[in-house]
């Protein structure tokens, strides 16, 4: 038994999954529902009837991305699922969609805008982006089942504690009458709804702005909305502050300048030779507010001055680009068409291994990257550009294959 259940794993390693192993992983997550998952889930007040409504007949899907089989170890994946943290220049490319759909809701809502605003400050065409780009402005379909993802992944992805977290959350949803367990569709990594909510995140941030006396982000407008732009607020939005502007960063800026971490007022980032593109001067309440340099393509790419609402974008989700995409959307929404100044270079190309690696030798050599997750952030961007720097390199502040060959 032991040796076929060996060879089995092989056959996984190489990247098949066979009838044996799929039952042998069948078996084990079923006990694993009944022995680990369903006491805590007791424990947070929700029925038999629910849990087993909810697993009823159920297997983990093992077509999921990132997870974990039994008998092997977490590796980084050699190929990019995210979008959000692919090649810069194309993850603008349905751009177009949500700014014209935006704009076209902009005054079918606009009394919902408008409240929206008045309660959370939030400007209604952040919100808009959002609602865009997560799900096409509720068209996209959303096809898996949410207890199934979120078992799965809770039970053998890279990320276990996150999604039990989610899955225990999405019992309680059902449990205390908040959504109906059809409602419970998800996209791969979890996400309900209109706004794409995991299931702590509607727990905490949904809310009823229609009126009809509970939150619903599956078929209300209103309550989509609202519960956007109660998310950002919660997470921090500081009404009154753009999200950001696009820069010029003459060369004697480094780029090794850039992150979160990094901040400085805008006016003192002004006086260091940084300025809008187009020619305007910084407004004067944001010149005199922090700012943060941001080049999410290091010199082969847009540069921008953002603010602390760039990094409350980020809490939805936690790519550069993401954040980038929304308030570059926001913009459009509000002000019309038009592209960055700065054109997006042919980066990003590598696979995530690869930059994994880069980051590996990185850290044998002392640099904080963030961790070695093959996904260049600004920590992978700015260790990057300050080793070349440091080794007499013109500072790029990105990967590529020179990089990971040298530092591998």
């Amino acid at each position: 038994m032991f040796k076929s259940f060996v060879l089995a794993v092989a056959f996984v390693v190489l990247g098949t999954v066979t009838p044996t192993f799929a039952s042998k992983v069948d078996e084990q997550f079923r006990a694993w529902l009944q022995s680990d998952l369903w006491p805590q889930a007791s424990a947070n007040g929700v029925s038999q009837q629910t849990f087993e409504a909810a697993f009823a007949g159920m297997k983990p899907n093992l077509k999921l991305p990132d997870l974990v089989m039994p008998g092997q170890k977490p590796k980084t994946p050699k190929k990019q699922h995210q979008a959000e943290f692919g090649s810069p220049g194309s993850y603008f490319g349905p751009i177009g969609g949500v700014t014209s759909g935006g704009r076209s809701r902009a005054g079918q809502h606009a009394r919902t805008l408008a409240a929206i605003e008045k309660r959370y400050g939030v400007p209604g065409e952040v919100a808009l982006a959002i609602w865009g780009r997560e799900s096409g402005f509720g068209t996209a379909k959303i096809p898996h089942n949410a207890f199934e993802v979120l078992a799965t992944k809770a039970f053998m992805s890279t990320r276990k504690d996150m999604f039990r977290k989610e899955v225990i959350a999405a019992l309680v949803m059902v449990e205390r009458g908040l959504a109906s367990p059809k409602a419970m569709k998800s996209s791969w990594a979890g996400a309900l709804g209109q706004p794409q909510f995991l299931p702590t995140s509607f727990l905490d941030h949904a809310v009823d702005l229609d009126g009809d006396g509970r939150p619903d982000i599956w078929n209300s407008v209103p309550d989509t909305l609202g519960s956007i732009a109660n998310y950002l607020v919660n997470y921090g939005w500081v009404k009154g502050r753009d999200w950001g502007f696009e820069v010029t960063v003459p060369d004697s800026v480094s780029c090794a300048l850039e992150g979160p971490d990094r901040g400085r007022k805008i006016s003192e980032w002004a006086a260091m030779g940084i300025s809008r593109v187009g020619g305007k001067p910084f407004p004067a309440h944001e010149a005199r507010s922090e700012g943060f340099l941001l080049m999410p393509a290091g010199r082969s790419g847009p540069a921008f001055i953002v603010t602390p609402n760039f990094y409350v974008l980020k809490k939805y989700n936690e790519s550069d680009l993401y954040a980038l995409f929304i308030g570059h959307a926001a913009d459009r929404i509000a002000g019309g068409d038009r592209n960055f100044a700065g054109r997006w270079g042919k980066v990003g190309g590598l696979y995530r291994s690869d930059v994994a690696a880069l980051q590996r030798g990185l850290e044998r050599v002392g640099y904080d990257v963030g961790g070695a997750d093959g996904l260049p952030g600004f920590k992978t961007r700015r260790s990057i550009g300050d080793w070349q720097e440091k080794n007499g390199r013109a500072a790029t502040c990105f990967p590529d294959k020179g990089l990971v060959e040298e530092l591998r």
